[in-house]
């Protein structure tokens, strides 16, 4: 597996997949073709049915600064190898003499046609919780410490770092008011959440204050602010609220939430690893239900759960995602991606709940979710895997 550096990315919003990997499939292509007079960029896939309202035009041209670029929204031709696929041409004197395919494969990432994924070496030797699980409790080890073992003390640095962009997002996201841009005229309402109510119970009063915070991130990201992959952006609220409102009611220690991270991180990456992280290729199960998963066992750690406790915290926020679709409602990450992050953070917490009665006597492993999530999308029909040509975003007309 690679370095959990690669699942959290500082980015800018509103998507993982169609903002920051276009850019950075952009400046790989001039970094190795940046002398052409023109340039010629064709997207396929969900990257045309929905790259405009999703500004994945306007990215690409702001990666080619003053480069004069040419983006193409192909919505006719198939994508037999990814769903998010880009083709990029320089030419010279009105003749291509440049030419690269690339794959926006999720979180950030792409591939390029012909090669291997991942610019970086593999981090991690073992690829599946089962053997990541063996492997600690022959040690005596915690996800995080297996963790720190793989990727060095360093890491706790990034993490630092990945902590206050997340705090950060949410403060700011609860301080803004007014209309998400896109045209769906979407009113911020994390600020609405979470001061405008009263007699209401304890565990109401706290769903209210972690989907708050959930809204405020996905309402920063849906007006192209600043966010972490967790392991997207379109799900990137779901962690952060659990986070943030578990340090507030117990106090923890930013070092206690650095381990909470590194345990999430393991659980991302093993989704990335042997699923997919990606909304076009597998649907929102992959994005939200990966992103649960994470607040689940992030959470389970930070409570002190056991590694079978944690496991079975991720498997039952996964699995109760699975056959999630990804259907965004005019290509935008709002309507229904800001809520849906609300309700993974809240379902996430009650995962954690589950595991701390029923760890003991579960039947399905984490591994085999995850494997179940990749079949499950791959079958789901391409019209629900943001494409915005079924569910909601084929209902519902502003």
């Amino acid at each position: 597996m690679k370095s959990i550096r690669s699942l959290y990315k500082i980015g800018v919003g509103p998507s993982s997949s169609h903002t920051m990997g276009p850019v950075k499939a952009t400046e790989r292509f001039l970094s190795e073709h940046g002398d052409c007079d023109d340039y010629v960029v064709t997207l396929f896939g969900s990257l045309a049915m929905t790259g405009k309202g999703h500004g994945t035009d306007v990215a690409i041209r702001r990666a080619f600064g003053d480069k004069r670029v040419s983006v193409v929204f192909d919505t006719e031709t198939a994508c037999p190898v990814h769903p998010n696929t880009m083709e990029f041409v320089g030419r010279r004197d009105g003749v291509a003499v440049a030419r690269m395919q690339v794959f926006s494969i999720g979180g950030g990432d792409i591939l390029v046609a012909g090669e291997s994924f991942g610019e970086d070496a593999d981090v991690y030797s073992l690829n599946t919780f089962e053997e990541i699980k063996s492997y600690c409790r022959e040690r005596g080890l915690r996800l995080y410490e297996y963790a720190l073992q793989c990727e060095g003390e360093d890491i706790l640095g990034y993490m630092k770092q990945i902590w206050q962009v997340m705090q950060n997002c949410i403060v700011e996201g609860l301080s803004a008011d007014g209309v998400l841009p896109g045209g769906l005229n979407v009113q911020r309402r994390a600020k609405k959440l979470l001061n405008e109510f009263s007699d209401i119970t304890r565990h109401t009063r706290r769903d209210r204050i972690v989907a708050s915070y959930a809204f405020a991130v996905g309402e920063q990201n849906a007006s192209g602010g600043t966010v972490v992959t967790a392991p997207t952006c379109g799900a990137s609220g779901v962690l952060p609220a659990v986070l943030v409102y578990a340090k507030q009611q117990q106090d923890y220690s930013d070092e206690e939430i650095y381990r909470a991270l590194l345990t999430a991180g393991i659980i991302g990456n093993v989704v990335r690893t042997n699923a997919s992280v990606s909304g076009a290729e597998c649907g929102c199960q992959a994005e939200i239900g990966t992103a649960c998963s994470m607040a689940a066992a992030a959470l389970a750690e930070l409570y002190g759960m056991t590694l079978d406790e944690i496991e079975y915290s991720a498997e039952v926020a996964l699995e109760h995602q699975l056959g999630l679709t990804c259907d965004p409602v005019n290509g935008l990450v709002q309507i229904p991606c800001i809520e849906r992050n609300a309700v993974g953070a809240m379902r996430a917490i009650n995962a954690v709940s589950l595991a701390t009665f029923l760890a003991d006597s579960r039947k399905i492993s984490f591994d085999t979710v995850v494997r179940v999530m990749y079949e499950t999308g791959l079958d789901i029909s391409e019209k629900y895997r943001e494409t915005s040509v079924g569910g909601l975003a084929k209902i519902y007309k502003k």
